[in-house]
């Protein structure tokens, strides 16, 4: 894994950059794969539910005499068979989480950054200090460096003068060093880091 090129606000490369080791670590495609499924299973609202047949409104009696009708036996007009009836064995609302340890986690977002680096998709800022607040300068200093959509920017700590510049492009999603996951590392094109946010993640990472 070579040097990175750094960029300043203006988009001009400023220098390079050498990766911290955390960064080079053996892709472990089993544990990222766990991780991503977890978060993803965690998003679920687990709210659909249905009712059973003690719970749906309707009498309890018996609809007709067991005999003499000529018509087959029944019971309330409740069970699953009988329109209005209760459902049998429908989902109930429940959490979908999966519980990882933490160690596990770390190892995952360690193999996703080191991934995204093997690939050469990560992109190093020397800081974000936009001189206006405005989307437009946000989106020059993107095109500057020429990178258009599905992007990932990882700031060392939130910002509210970037999240307001950022919020409105379409393609970028904005995420701090302490908040990124392995599964939004992996769902972008390309990661653009600020040498602060890699700090940050390396000792988050050890």
């Amino acid at each position: 894994m070579g040097a990175l090129p750094v960029y300043d606000e203006a988009g001009a490369q400023v220098g390079e950059m050498e990766l911290p080791s955390a960064f080079a670590t053996a892709p472990h495609a089993v544990m990222l794969r766990q991780a991503i499924v977890a978060e993803l299973a965690g998003r679920r609202q687990g709210t659909a539910g249905t009712k059973t047949r003690a719970e749906v409104a309707g009498s309890g009696r018996k609809l007709w005499r067991q005999k003499g009708t000529g018509r087959a036996r029944v019971g309330d007009r409740r069970p699953p068979n009988r329109v209005g009836g209760g459902v049998a064995a429908g989902p109930r609302p429940r959490s979908y989480a999966q519980r990882l340890a933490v160690r596990h986690r770390r190892e995952a977002l360690r193999a996703a950054l080191s991934a995204r680096a093997d690939a050469g998709d990560l992109v190093v800022l020397e800081s974000v200090e936009l001189a206006q607040a405005k989307t437009k300068a946000l989106r020059g200093l993107l095109d500057a460096i020429g990178l258009s959509e599905e992007l990932l920017l990882v700031l060392p700590e939130h910002s509210e003068t970037v999240w307001r510049c950022g919020r409105n492009l379409e393609g970028l999603r904005m995420t701090t060093a302490a908040m990124v996951s392995a599964l939004d590392l992996m769902a972008a094109r390309k990661v653009i880091l600020t040498k602060d946010a890699i700090s940050r993640l390396e000792a988050r990472l050890t």
